[in-house]
């Protein structure tokens, strides 16, 4: 990110980009790798290969620290109903109808019996569901996100996130998007303003 120096410099003159560090119970969301996003096939698919491993990987090695792992998936009814005026400003969304395979979980992310997983209608994942009382229910003050799209889902979710009153970290090499000046553009931003942001690697020296 050497092309962003000078606005960070900037940026921390002006008194932003301050941490908000790791809490007492951390909670891993993985957004929307489902296959509509991560096979390259549909129309909303891109290269997600290098972020999809590492979140296998991640939720793999963090099994032993009893941390909670949610899913989500965005899924629309066939007549899409529920899709509000989002389905309009971006159509191929008609992709995401329940029952199909373009709205299940990626096969090579793990998921056990006791993962949670939320349907959701809109980018964020908080918007319209019960993810913030699922959170406070199990003692949760920082929601590790990971997923997809990082200028999308993932940047919706993290906002809401802090707004909500939990610490939010990104994983920069667990988040993914459709294209990488995009998915760089907007990791510097929410770093900047609304998040920690961190690799796999540094969350594991956390939990475990």
């Amino acid at each position: 990110m050497n092309r962003f120096q000078s606005i960070a410099d900037m940026y921390r003159a002006r008194g932003f980009s301050e941490p908000i560090g790791v809490g007492k119970q951390c909670a891993i969301l993985v957004v929307d790798f489902i296959n509509a996003f991560t096979d390259a096939s549909y129309q909303l698919g891109g290269d997600l290969d290098h972020p999809v491993e590492n979140v296998s990987q991640l939720l793999s090695k963090s099994v032993a620290a009893n941390v909670p792992v949610i899913f989500t998936t965005t899924a629309y009814q066939s007549d899409y109903s529920d899709a509000g005026y989002w389905i309009a400003k971006v159509p191929s969304l008609a992709e995401l109808v329940q029952g199909t395979p373009a709205v299940e979980l990626d096969s090579r992310i793990p998921r056990n019996n006791d993962d949670i997983l939320i349907v959701k209608k809109y980018a964020s994942a908080f918007y319209g569901t019960s993810l913030s009382s699922i959170l406070v229910s199990r003692g949760v003050d920082t929601v590790v996100v990971t997923g997809c799209t990082t200028s999308g889902c993932v940047r919706a979710t993290t906002v809401d996130a802090l707004q909500y009153g939990f610490r939010p970290v990104v994983l920069t090499d667990c988040v993914g998007d459709r294209d990488p000046v995009l998915h760089e553009n907007s990791l510097f931003d929410l770093g900047a303003k609304y998040a920690d942001l961190m690799t796999s690697h540094q969350l594991l020296e956390h939990i475990l």
